[in-house]
Protein backbone atom coordinates (compact mmCIF):
# COMPACT_ATOMS: atom_id res chain seq x y z
CA UNK A 1 0.00 0.00 0.00
CA UNK A 2 1.43 3.39 -1.02
CA UNK A 3 2.17 5.76 1.84
CA UNK A 4 -0.12 8.79 2.12
CA UNK A 5 1.30 12.10 0.95
CA UNK A 6 -0.67 13.84 3.74
CA UNK A 7 -0.76 11.48 6.70
CA UNK A 8 2.49 10.61 8.50
CA UNK A 9 3.37 6.95 9.19
CA UNK A 10 1.44 5.51 12.13
CA UNK A 11 4.65 4.19 13.74
CA UNK A 12 6.13 7.67 13.71
CA UNK A 13 2.99 9.10 15.30
CA UNK A 14 3.00 6.44 18.04
CA UNK A 15 6.67 7.17 18.74
CA UNK A 16 5.96 10.91 18.87
CA UNK A 17 3.00 10.47 21.25
CA UNK A 18 5.08 8.27 23.58
CA UNK A 19 8.08 10.63 23.60
CA UNK A 20 5.85 13.66 24.06
CA UNK A 21 4.02 12.06 26.97
CA UNK A 22 7.13 10.63 28.67
CA UNK A 23 9.66 13.29 27.57
CA UNK A 24 12.21 10.52 27.14
CA UNK A 25 13.42 8.69 24.02
CA UNK A 26 14.66 5.81 26.18
CA UNK A 27 11.40 5.31 28.09
CA UNK A 28 9.40 5.65 24.89
CA UNK A 29 11.49 2.88 23.33
CA UNK A 30 10.92 0.64 26.34
CA UNK A 31 7.17 1.26 26.15
CA UNK A 32 6.97 0.57 22.42
CA UNK A 33 9.47 -2.35 22.60
CA UNK A 34 11.79 -0.75 20.05
CA UNK A 35 15.31 0.65 20.37
CA UNK A 36 16.04 4.23 21.35
CA UNK A 37 17.67 4.78 17.96
CA UNK A 38 14.48 3.59 16.23
CA UNK A 39 12.48 6.11 18.25
CA UNK A 40 14.92 8.87 17.22
CA UNK A 41 14.56 7.80 13.57
CA UNK A 42 10.76 8.02 13.75
CA UNK A 43 10.93 11.51 15.30
CA UNK A 44 13.39 12.75 12.66
CA UNK A 45 11.15 11.28 9.94
CA UNK A 46 8.13 13.11 11.36
CA UNK A 47 10.02 16.39 11.79
CA UNK A 48 11.27 16.19 8.19
CA UNK A 49 7.75 15.57 6.92
CA UNK A 50 6.22 18.40 8.93
CA UNK A 51 9.06 20.83 8.40
CA UNK A 52 9.15 21.84 12.07
CA UNK A 53 11.13 20.85 15.13
CA UNK A 54 9.02 18.96 17.65
CA UNK A 55 11.54 18.70 20.49
CA UNK A 56 14.38 20.73 21.93
CA UNK A 57 17.17 18.31 22.79
CA UNK A 58 19.21 19.31 25.84
CA UNK A 59 22.18 17.64 27.53
CA UNK A 60 20.15 15.43 29.84
CA UNK A 61 16.54 16.10 28.89
CA UNK A 62 14.19 17.05 26.09
CA UNK A 63 11.32 19.52 25.86
CA UNK A 64 8.46 19.95 23.43
CA UNK A 65 8.66 22.99 21.20
CA UNK A 66 5.47 25.10 21.05
CA UNK A 67 4.74 23.46 17.70
CA UNK A 68 5.41 20.03 19.20
CA UNK A 69 3.11 20.67 22.17
CA UNK A 70 0.28 21.75 19.87
CA UNK A 71 0.83 18.74 17.61
CA UNK A 72 0.87 16.38 20.62
CA UNK A 73 -2.53 17.67 21.78
CA UNK A 74 -4.10 16.96 18.40
CA UNK A 75 -2.33 13.61 18.02
CA UNK A 76 -3.56 12.43 21.43
CA UNK A 77 -7.08 13.53 20.51
CA UNK A 78 -6.86 11.66 17.20
CA UNK A 79 -5.76 8.42 18.88
CA UNK A 80 -8.68 8.69 21.31
CA UNK A 81 -11.12 9.15 18.42
CA UNK A 82 -9.68 6.11 16.61
CA UNK A 83 -9.92 3.98 19.76
CA UNK A 84 -13.55 5.02 20.29
CA UNK A 85 -14.46 4.37 16.65
CA UNK A 86 -12.81 0.95 16.80
CA UNK A 87 -14.78 0.02 19.90
CA UNK A 88 -18.02 1.17 18.24
CA UNK A 89 -17.27 -0.85 15.10
CA UNK A 90 -16.68 -3.97 17.17
CA UNK A 91 -19.95 -3.54 19.03
CA UNK A 92 -21.81 -3.10 15.75
CA UNK A 93 -20.26 -6.29 14.38
CA UNK A 94 -22.48 -8.32 16.72
CA UNK A 95 -19.92 -10.28 18.72
CA UNK A 96 -18.53 -9.00 21.96
CA UNK A 97 -14.78 -8.68 22.33
CA UNK A 98 -12.53 -7.89 25.27
CA UNK A 99 -8.97 -6.78 24.62
CA UNK A 100 -6.63 -7.35 27.55
CA UNK A 101 -3.11 -5.92 27.85
CA UNK A 102 -1.06 -8.39 29.88
CA UNK A 103 2.54 -9.17 30.76
CA UNK A 104 3.86 -11.95 28.48
CA UNK A 105 5.00 -14.03 31.47
CA UNK A 106 1.61 -13.86 33.18
CA UNK A 107 -0.20 -14.65 29.93
CA UNK A 108 1.97 -17.64 29.05
CA UNK A 109 2.37 -19.16 32.51
CA UNK A 110 -0.92 -18.43 34.26
CA UNK A 111 -3.73 -16.90 32.21
CA UNK A 112 -3.81 -18.84 28.94
CA UNK A 113 -4.29 -22.23 30.57
CA UNK A 114 -7.38 -20.89 32.40
CA UNK A 115 -9.04 -19.17 29.43
CA UNK A 116 -10.93 -22.29 28.20
CA UNK A 117 -13.05 -22.02 31.35
CA UNK A 118 -14.03 -18.43 30.49
CA UNK A 119 -14.74 -19.37 26.87
CA UNK A 120 -16.96 -22.25 28.02
CA UNK A 121 -18.95 -19.92 30.27
CA UNK A 122 -19.11 -17.03 27.78
CA UNK A 123 -19.07 -18.42 24.21
CA UNK A 124 -20.39 -15.08 22.93
CA UNK A 125 -17.25 -13.18 24.06
CA UNK A 126 -13.93 -13.20 22.23
CA UNK A 127 -10.75 -12.53 24.24
CA UNK A 128 -7.92 -10.69 22.51
CA UNK A 129 -4.70 -10.77 24.53
CA UNK A 130 -2.02 -8.14 23.91
CA UNK A 131 1.20 -9.40 25.57
CA UNK A 132 3.35 -6.36 26.27
CA UNK A 133 5.76 -4.97 28.86
CA UNK A 134 4.64 -1.37 28.48
CA UNK A 135 2.01 0.30 30.61
CA UNK A 136 -1.37 0.67 28.96
CA UNK A 137 -2.57 4.09 27.85
CA UNK A 138 -6.35 3.73 27.86
CA UNK A 139 -6.69 7.00 25.90
CA UNK A 140 -4.65 6.00 22.86
CA UNK A 141 -4.61 2.18 23.09
CA UNK A 142 -7.53 0.02 21.99
CA UNK A 143 -7.58 -1.90 25.27
CA UNK A 144 -10.40 -2.65 27.73
CA UNK A 145 -8.41 -4.03 30.69
CA UNK A 146 -4.81 -4.57 31.72
CA UNK A 147 -3.07 -6.94 34.14
CA UNK A 148 0.07 -5.62 35.79
CA UNK A 149 2.65 -6.71 38.36
CA UNK A 150 4.25 -4.49 40.98
CA UNK A 151 3.57 -2.21 43.89
CA UNK A 152 1.85 0.52 41.85
CA UNK A 153 0.12 2.93 42.02
CA UNK A 154 -0.43 4.11 38.43
CA UNK A 155 -1.85 7.48 37.51
CA UNK A 156 -5.23 7.97 35.81
CA UNK A 157 -6.42 4.37 36.19
CA UNK A 158 -8.38 2.21 38.62
CA UNK A 159 -6.46 -0.78 39.94
CA UNK A 160 -7.95 -3.79 41.74
CA UNK A 161 -5.67 -6.16 43.63
CA UNK A 162 -5.82 -9.75 42.40
CA UNK A 163 -3.23 -11.74 44.37
CA UNK A 164 0.27 -11.55 45.81
CA UNK A 165 3.16 -13.44 44.29
CA UNK A 166 5.32 -15.87 46.29
CA UNK A 167 9.08 -15.78 45.72
CA UNK A 168 11.79 -18.40 46.09
CA UNK A 169 15.02 -19.13 44.16
CA UNK A 170 14.77 -21.79 41.43
CA UNK A 171 17.30 -23.41 39.13
CA UNK A 172 17.74 -26.38 36.84
CA UNK A 173 18.66 -29.79 38.30
CA UNK A 174 21.85 -29.72 36.21
CA UNK A 175 23.01 -26.51 37.91
CA UNK A 176 22.02 -27.79 41.35
CA UNK A 177 24.11 -30.95 40.90
CA UNK A 178 24.54 -32.80 44.18
CA UNK A 179 23.52 -29.67 46.11
CA UNK A 180 26.91 -29.18 47.74
CA UNK A 181 27.19 -25.69 46.26
CA UNK A 182 23.89 -24.60 47.82
CA UNK A 183 24.24 -25.30 51.54
CA UNK A 184 23.16 -21.87 52.80
CA UNK A 185 21.49 -18.84 51.14
CA UNK A 186 24.74 -16.87 50.98
CA UNK A 187 26.05 -19.51 48.53
CA UNK A 188 23.80 -17.91 45.91
CA UNK A 189 26.09 -14.89 45.87
CA UNK A 190 28.63 -16.91 43.90
CA UNK A 191 26.03 -17.72 41.24
CA UNK A 192 24.60 -15.67 38.37
CA UNK A 193 21.21 -14.44 39.57
CA UNK A 194 18.57 -13.93 36.90
CA UNK A 195 15.80 -11.37 37.06
CA UNK A 196 13.72 -9.09 34.85
CA UNK A 197 13.66 -5.29 34.77
CA UNK A 198 14.54 -4.77 38.46
CA UNK A 199 15.90 -6.94 41.30
CA UNK A 200 13.07 -6.30 43.81
CA UNK A 201 12.25 -10.00 44.14
CA UNK A 202 15.83 -10.88 44.99
CA UNK A 203 16.09 -7.99 47.44
CA UNK A 204 12.99 -9.20 49.30
CA UNK A 205 14.25 -12.77 49.46
CA UNK A 206 17.78 -11.93 50.62
CA UNK A 207 16.39 -9.52 53.23
CA UNK A 208 14.24 -12.35 54.56
CA UNK A 209 17.17 -14.77 54.91
CA UNK A 210 19.55 -12.10 56.23
CA UNK A 211 22.14 -12.13 53.44
CA UNK A 212 23.81 -9.07 51.88
CA UNK A 213 22.26 -8.70 48.44
CA UNK A 214 24.73 -5.97 47.40
CA UNK A 215 27.38 -8.62 46.72
CA UNK A 216 25.21 -10.46 44.19
CA UNK A 217 25.93 -10.70 40.47
CA UNK A 218 22.63 -9.95 38.67
CA UNK A 219 21.84 -10.59 35.01
CA UNK A 220 18.85 -8.36 34.26
CA UNK A 221 16.72 -9.47 31.34
CA UNK A 222 13.86 -7.66 29.64
CA UNK A 223 11.05 -10.10 30.37
CA UNK A 224 10.49 -12.70 33.08
CA UNK A 225 9.91 -15.36 30.41
CA UNK A 226 13.51 -14.83 29.26
CA UNK A 227 14.83 -15.12 32.83
CA UNK A 228 12.79 -18.29 33.27
CA UNK A 229 14.16 -19.82 30.07
CA UNK A 230 17.71 -18.95 31.12
CA UNK A 231 17.12 -20.79 34.41
CA UNK A 232 15.74 -23.82 32.55
CA UNK A 233 18.88 -23.77 30.40
CA UNK A 234 21.11 -23.84 33.49
CA UNK A 235 22.48 -20.34 32.93
CA UNK A 236 21.81 -19.12 36.46
CA UNK A 237 19.37 -18.98 39.36
CA UNK A 238 16.05 -17.17 38.89
CA UNK A 239 13.88 -15.67 41.56
CA UNK A 240 10.90 -17.95 41.12
CA UNK A 241 7.43 -16.46 40.94
CA UNK A 242 5.71 -19.53 42.29
CA UNK A 243 2.29 -18.68 40.88
CA UNK A 244 3.77 -18.81 37.39
CA UNK A 245 6.15 -21.77 37.58
CA UNK A 246 4.09 -24.48 39.25
CA UNK A 247 4.24 -26.75 36.20
CA UNK A 248 8.03 -26.46 35.99
CA UNK A 249 8.39 -27.37 39.67
CA UNK A 250 5.92 -30.25 39.46
CA UNK A 251 7.74 -31.75 36.45
CA UNK A 252 11.18 -31.31 38.02
CA UNK A 253 12.41 -29.01 35.25
CA UNK A 254 13.12 -26.48 38.00
CA UNK A 255 13.92 -27.11 41.66
CA UNK A 256 14.14 -24.95 44.79
CA UNK A 257 17.56 -25.09 46.48
CA UNK A 258 16.12 -23.59 49.68
CA UNK A 259 12.72 -23.94 51.34
CA UNK A 260 12.39 -20.25 52.24
CA UNK A 261 9.47 -18.61 50.44
CA UNK A 262 8.74 -14.89 50.69
CA UNK A 263 5.25 -13.44 50.44
CA UNK A 264 5.08 -9.67 50.11
CA UNK A 265 2.58 -6.90 49.48
CA UNK A 266 5.22 -5.36 47.22
CA UNK A 267 4.74 -8.05 44.56
CA UNK A 268 1.03 -8.20 43.69
CA UNK A 269 -0.82 -8.67 40.43
CA UNK A 270 -3.42 -6.00 39.61
CA UNK A 271 -6.39 -5.69 37.30
CA UNK A 272 -6.16 -2.18 35.80
CA UNK A 273 -9.11 -0.33 34.25
CA UNK A 274 -9.85 3.11 32.81
CA UNK A 275 -10.47 5.64 35.56
CA UNK A 276 -13.32 7.56 33.94
CA UNK A 277 -14.90 4.99 31.64
CA UNK A 278 -17.38 2.27 32.48
CA UNK A 279 -16.51 -1.25 31.43
CA UNK A 280 -18.51 -2.86 28.68
CA UNK A 281 -20.70 -5.81 29.76
CA UNK A 282 -18.18 -8.20 28.18
CA UNK A 283 -15.23 -6.60 29.98
CA UNK A 284 -17.15 -6.69 33.24
CA UNK A 285 -17.79 -10.43 32.73
CA UNK A 286 -14.06 -10.99 32.24
CA UNK A 287 -13.28 -8.89 35.32
CA UNK A 288 -15.62 -10.97 37.51
CA UNK A 289 -14.21 -14.23 36.11
CA UNK A 290 -10.59 -13.14 36.59
CA UNK A 291 -11.17 -12.16 40.21
CA UNK A 292 -12.77 -15.55 40.80
CA UNK A 293 -9.74 -17.31 39.29
CA UNK A 294 -7.34 -15.25 41.40
CA UNK A 295 -9.34 -15.95 44.57
CA UNK A 296 -8.97 -19.68 44.00
CA UNK A 297 -5.16 -19.47 44.42
CA UNK A 298 -4.89 -16.99 47.29
CA UNK A 299 -4.71 -19.58 50.04
CA UNK A 300 -1.91 -18.76 52.46
CA UNK A 301 -0.98 -15.48 50.80
CA UNK A 302 -0.71 -11.98 52.18
CA UNK A 303 -4.13 -10.31 51.96
CA UNK A 304 -4.71 -6.62 51.41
Amino acid sequence: MRASAVLPPLQALRAFEAVGRLLSFRRAGEELLITQSAVSHHIRQLEDMLGVRLFVRKAKSIELTPEGAAYLDRTTEAFAIIASATADARRQAGRQKVRVSVLPSFAANWLVSRLPDFMLRHPEIDIDLEPTLRLTNFVSDDVDLAIRFGAGPWADVRAEWLMNEELSPVLSPSLLGDGSGFVEPADLLSQTLLDSMNPLGWELWFDDVGADFRQARILQLTDYNIALQAALNGQGVAIGRLLLIGDHLASGRLVQPFATTVRSEKTPYWLVMPEHRRLSPAAESFRVWLREQAASVKTGQVDR
